[in-house]
């Protein structure tokens, strides 16, 4: 029987990215950003040859529908997730309360790469998480489903909003210091900290695990594709490859490309 997930850790929140050099060939730039927020500027990683995002085909076709909701009834999807009153909506109350380029839903940095992708010629773009009708993924959230079903009778003993300040205090102490980022969007990142581990609480540590190492199989399967694809064209196998991830994920994703040495083929969407 699976466990219930433990109590989990506060990450770390860096503000630069952490890179992963392939022995076979180029790089995977694992680079950090708050959820609902436009980044500045100065934060933004900005020289890469392909994309790879942490959602399935699926996914992506929302996020573009959510961003044409959005040009026509600005903040329409903001006031939908606030009327909603789940966790994220917390997190869009925190945002609105601080001075920083934020809250905005389809998720403004992943959007952007997108489009900056299409737009320059059509630099290939990755979809991480497999699809549904992939076997093994639909086992994965079906596991996922069981452990909250378990979990629901003693989450609804404890108080959410109680518990997401809780850990947003304990967040704000693990924002790194740096002088690109002021108190403002510090405040933030312990805010989207916070609600990532509320996102996480339904896993178990064998759930995490198994998404990870997936997650790393098919990153590194984006590189080996992208890697190849400039091969045939240029002969270089000098190629980066931008993986833009929510800043509390950031370690354990890197670590997990440490880790695994599995490969998973992919092709760009």
């Amino acid at each position: 029987m699976m466990a219930l997930r433990r109590v989990m850790e506060v990450p770390r929140l860096k503000w630069e990215s952490l890179i992963y050099e392939d022995p076979e060939g180029g790089k995977i730039v694992i680079w950090p950003h708050l959820p609902c927020v436009v980044m500045p500027n100065s934060l933004r990683y900005k020289k890469w040859d392909g994309l790879a995002l942490l959602y399935s085909k699926d996914d992506v076709a929302i996020l573009k529908e959510e961003d044409k909701d959005e040009i026509k009834s600005p903040g329409i999807n903001v006031e939908a997730v606030l009327s909603s009153g789940g966790t994220m909506s917390l997190l869009l109350r925190d945002i609105q309360s601080l001075d920083v380029n934020g809250p905005s839903i389809p998720d403004p940095e992943p959007i952007r790469l997108l489009k900056h992708a299409e737009n320059t010629g059509g630099k290939p773009v990755y979809t991480i998480m497999p699809e549904i009708t992939d076997n093994d993924w639909e086992e994965w959230y079906s596991k996922c489903a069981d452990n909250q079903v378990k979990l629901i009778n003693l989450l609804k003993t404890i108080n959410k909003s109680r518990r997401y300040t809780k850990n947003r205090l304990k967040a704000s102490k693990n924002v790194e210091i740096s002088e690109k980022v002021n108190s403002e969007l510090g405040a933030a990142a312990a805010a989207c900290a916070s609600w990532w581990i509320e996102e996480q609480r339904v896993l178990t540590e064998d759930l995490i695990k198994e998404r990870d190492e997936r997650f790393a199989a098919r990153i590194k399967g984006a590189l080996f594709d992208l890697r190849n694809r400039r091969l045939d064209e240029s002969n270089v196998s000098d190629v980066t490859l931008l993986v833009p991830v929510h800043q509390a994920y950031l370690e354990q994703l890197y670590n997990s490309l440490n880790r695994s040495d599995k490969v998973e083929k992919i092709e760009r969407g």
